[in-house]
């Protein structure tokens, strides 16, 4: 079988995958030694920084109202990364806060419901019950108890859900509703949106951290050099390498082929977490796991449907 452009978009949404499974446990690290605040907006200030050396002509050319929904999905996804972060240095056990914070994936269409009118599709009412059931079972470890951390992840995902759509918008070109009119935006380059929004996180808990954190200055210096090899991997490996990846895979094929392989995220957190940090999953967190994956492949049904069939029609099966 020829090597295509869709079996290249492929291969490079998995590297994303594994990119993300694996920033996992630098942030992790990274927040074990410092403020988690200020660690988000080292590490997201640095990657914008990066991301700005490539997008810099860009940058130049943007309107001022591109701009502004450039910073309105900052930060949405800022509030929603301040969450999760916290949500990783209280919680215990990362590979769920992992599957947790996937349900943002399901909730997607919900939100677009509720603030953009969109119809859901019949397979994201499906997909509720079971990730809910899968929370459910989450919540039972050990007897019914809900941690801080699996109530950050869960706030997480909500968030999430807006700025996966708000981010599609800004991204993409379209009628909007104006200052009292309707109006055709113009899409916003994607390497262009994700440089402004990370930097706009990079300021936002930038500024939460010096209003709420304290900064153990002598404990900071100690660790300093771990704390800068952290940083920068979440920064350069974790972020901007990341998101420009997966930037060029989609340019590469259709965005189903993106919505399957991106739900492997999850899976990889909890294989690396257990090879990292020896961490291990009792019954109930297992299948509470297990159900929220299946959620996230209900939801999207469709999507693998299409790519099942694409790859019978290629093969000529």
């Amino acid at each position: 079988m020829p090597f295509t452009q869709a079996n290249k978009a492929d291969l490079w949404l998995v590297l994303v995958t594994l990119l993300a499974g694996i920033s996992w446990m630098f942030s992790k690290e990274a927040v074990l030694l410092m403020p988690p605040l200020l660690f988000m907006a080292l590490r997201f200030s640095l990657a914008s920084m990066l991301l700005a050396l490539v997008a810099h002509r860009q940058l130049r050319h943007l309107h001022r109202q591109q701009l502004w929904r450039c910073v309105r999905v900052g930060l949405v996804f800022a509030i929603a990364m301040s969450c999760w972060v916290m949500g990783l240095a209280v919680g215990s056990h990362l590979g769920e806060g992992a599957f947790i914070t996937s349900l943002g994936v399901v909730l997607v269409p919900v939100i677009a419901r509720l603030v953009f009118a969109e119809a859901v599709p019949a397979s994201t009412w499906v997909a509720l019950p079971i990730a809910a059931g899968g929370l459910a079972l989450l919540s039972l470890n050990g007897g019914f108890r809900t941690e801080p951390g699996q109530l950050f992840f869960v706030a997480a995902a909500v968030i999430f859900a807006l700025y996966f759509n708000l981010n599609t918008r800004a991204a993409n070109r379209g009628p909007v509703r104006y200052q009292g009119q309707w109006t055709q935006q113009e899409a916003v380059p994607a390497l262009v949106l994700t440089t402004i929004v990370l930097g706009v996180v990079g300021l936002f808990t930038g500024l939460l951290s010096v209003l709420l954190e304290p900064w153990p200055m002598a404990a900071l210096q100690s660790a300093l050099p771990s704390l800068i090899v952290w940083v920068a991997l979440s920064a350069i490996v974790g972020t901007a390498l990341r998101f420009l990846i997966q930037t060029h895979a989609q340019s590469l094929s259709l965005h189903s082929h993106g919505v399957v392989i991106m739900v492997l995220e999850p899976m990889w957190t909890a294989l690396f977490a257990a090879l990292w940090f020896g961490e291990t999953m009792s019954g109930w967190q297992t299948a509470g796991c297990a159900l929220i994956f299946c959620s996230l492949l209900v939801n999207r049904w469709r999507a693998l449907r299409r790519l099942l069939k694409g790859r019978r029609s290629t093969t000529g099966r």
